[in-house]
């Protein structure tokens, strides 16, 4: 399992348009299981809607899993997705 600790820095946070992305993202590892944790909950980033209800505001400090066989691919792309979106 690899991972990474990001603070969210837009204004807005995570919120329709980047959680969108980072879903998508996500789902384009399918061997690949990515979680994205706030606190003591974490969801599954490739379920859009579970991702949004978390509420990340900025400022907000979530550390990003990815575990399985792309993982090494999947944390340097999402790593990439979140300094250059959030």
């Amino acid at each position: 399992m690899k991972e990474f600790t990001y603070t969210i820095e837009d204004e807005l946070g995570i919120h329709a348009r980047p959680a969108g992305l980072l879903s998508k993202l996500a789902k384009s590892f399918p061997d690949t299981l990515v979680t994205v944790t706030k606190g003591d909950k974490t969801v599954k980033a490739s379920q859009l809607m579970k991702l949004m209800n978390m509420g990340f505001k900025r400022g907000d400090e979530v550390t990003v899993a990815a575990e399985g066989a792309e993982e090494d691919m999947a944390i340097a792309a999402l790593r990439t997705f979140f300094e250059e979106n959030l």
